[in-house]
């Protein structure tokens, strides 16, 4: 992903909410399998960790990303913004491949 993709996906997640939170039960394989099913329909997933979660954001987003096999667009405080492309039906797409369509 290149730094005008991250770029594109920061300014598309600045106006979405939160639609999984994270709390103090960590992330459990259920929690992975809830952040894949969201990657699988909208592409660009934000999710909230609560304060009573054990691990800081990064070691979270870090363990979310390997687990799903999605990409980490930002972490903003206790937000992490996760982009993973639908290989079947692709609903965003990024300044990269656009260029490249073009060529």
């Amino acid at each position: 992903m290149t730094s005008k993709d991250r770029s594109y996906l920061k300014g598309l997640a600045q106006t979405e909410d939160a639609i999984l939170s994270l709390g103090k039960s960590g992330v459990t394989p259920d929690f992975c399998k809830s952040v894949e099913e969201a990657l699988v329909k909208r592409e660009l997933v934000k999710i909230n960790v609560l304060k009573n979660a054990d691990d800081e954001p990064e070691t979270i987003a870090r363990m979310i990303s390997e687990r799903t096999r999605s990409e980490v667009v930002q972490i903003i405080g206790r937000k992490i913004v996760f982009y993973k492309k639908n290989k079947e039906k692709a609903g965003i797409v990024l300044p990269s491949e656009s260029k490249s369509k073009k060529a």
